[in-house]
């Protein structure tokens, strides 16, 4: 047991190393924290979408924007797409499960603001639906998947793809940058003095 602890700490480790020494990646986030900056500037609001796993994540990284990160500050309008489960349920009964997050996008979304999808294959239906419907609106398209990008990468003005096919290190990875941007985002729209 032991031994699978080390190997995975390990292998965690090691991947994040290689996002540290990753200057593509690294430049792509520091672009999208100034996309996401100017959005909330101009009155706009950041929303997520992703499933499983990814959707805890983008649930979890809307709640860093709309309450706090790191200390008090006014909140801003962050929101992951499944929160409203009456909502999600009716559209995949009524219409197909991978219009779920296309609809939403379509009702909330305006120009110049964010969505972020979150999939770690970069093939998920649903985010991707969602991804085209926004570029359509003129939203700035954000996407977090594993080596490949999948069909997301066809799709997102910017993608941000973690050099692995391991799931919960590319979730991993999702999660640390995702914090990062919050707590840049954070700074430069309320600096401390």
């Amino acid at each position: 047991m032991i031994q699978i602890l080390k190997d995975r700490l390990q292998a965690s480790i090691d991947l994040k190393t290689a996002l540290l020494n990753d200057t593509a990646i690294l430049s792509t986030v520091e672009k999208i924290v100034k996309e996401i900056v100017v959005c909330y500037k101009n009155d706009g609001k950041v929303l997520w979408a992703g499933n499983g796993g990814s959707a805890a994540d983008s649930q979890h990284l809307a709640a860093e924007l709309s309450g706090r990160f790191y200390y008090d500050r006014p909140p801003l309008f962050s929101e992951a797409l499944h929160v409203n489960t009456s909502y999600t349920t009716a559209v995949a009964n009524d219409y197909s499960y991978d219009v779920i997050y296309s609809r939403l996008t379509k009702a909330m979304g305006r120009k110049g603001d964010v969505l972020i999808g979150l999939s770690t294959s970069g093939n998920s239906k649903n985010v991707i639906e969602a991804l085209k419907v926004a570029n359509e609106i003129g939203m700035v398209t954000v996407g977090f998947t594993g080596l490949t990008g999948g069909a997301m990468k066809d799709h997102c003005k910017y993608l941000v793809n973690i050099p692995s096919k391991d799931t919960p290190r590319i979730q991993e990875c999702h999660m640390i940058l995702g914090h990062t941007i919050c707590e840049l985002v954070e700074i430069e729209l309320f600096p401390k003095p």
